[in-house]
């Protein structure tokens, strides 16, 4: 698995542009300003301090995984600085992920897979007047969370506890659109399309769908296949570690794939 992940990035590598290879006005717009925008911005600061006291934590938490590939519950100690280290996105996807929310300025963003709260953190950073959602199906991975959101003063953060398959039906039919959708967990194909379908109903030409580890296995790969093809997707961008989802109406249906180092 290690070695076709490897040869996967590789092929990506060769085969992805920068922003000068696109020819689509709005990708070459979101590449410029959003997604190779790496000038460094206040609002990272305080989050990036917090990352850097997980990485220091050695409390032991039970960890309860749905997900990644685990068809049954699966129950393990681990050290808090463990999970940080492990399972953390890098600062640099991270604050990626800020700053296309920030771009899309939603009004409700849903994220599956809390994990620790770093990302959550940028999500309530970069919209700080939109509600944040976010689902862990960890209890005890997500209280190490609320403490996080509690130490960055972050108050427009809705957690929910639970497993995917069960809490977000019932989330999706009480928002009127989904604006900002991130899929961060249970990587396996199925669910992966689940979540996708899910969210159709309720997805406007404004939303943005990111799937999370686009590359992880076989599954995954066939599931971002299947999402690309689908006749309601107009844009997709590839950035190997995330699968960005557009639905603009009166746009072409198009494909980019851009080079981005995490």
């Amino acid at each position: 698995m290690l070695f076709q992940f490897i040869t996967d990035y590789f092929k990506h590598r060769l085969t992805a542009k920068s922003r000068h290879g696109t020819h689509s006005p709005f990708v070459y717009k979101l590449a410029d300003e959003v997604i190779y925008d790496f000038a460094d911005k206040s609002e990272y600061k305080n989050i990036e301090q917090q990352r850097k006291k997980l990485f220091s934590d050695d409390t032991t938490i039970t960890v309860t995984d749905l997900g990644a590939g685990s068809y049954l519950n699966k129950n393990r100690t681990k050290k808090v600085n463990q999970i940080a280290k492990n399972a953390l996105k890098s600062k640099r996807l991270a604050q990626l992920i800020y700053r296309l929310a920030k771009n899309t300025q939603p009004k409700t963003v849903v994220e599956l897979g809390t994990c620790l709260g770093i990302t959550t953190a940028y999500l309530s950073k970069a919209c700080p007047n939109a509600e944040i959602i976010t689902i862990e199906g960890c209890p005890e991975t997500a209280e190490v969370a609320k403490g996080n959101f509690k130490d960055l003063d972050l108050n427009n953060i809705g957690l929910h506890v639970g497993n995917f398959d069960l809490i977000l039906p019932d989330l999706i039919a009480k928002q009127p659109t989904l604006d900002f959708v991130y899929v961060d967990g249970n990587h396996r194909k199925d669910a992966t399309l689940n979540y996708f379908k899910w969210c159709l109903p309720k997805v406007t030409e404004n939303s943005l769908l990111i799937f999370d580890d686009i590359y992880w296995s076989e599954g995954m790969k066939e599931a971002w296949a299947e999402i690309k093809n689908h006749p309601d997707v107009t844009v997709t961008v590839d950035l190997f570690w995330i699968g960005l989802v557009y639905f603009k109406k009166g746009q072409a249906k198009e494909h980019f794939k851009l080079k981005f180092k995490q």
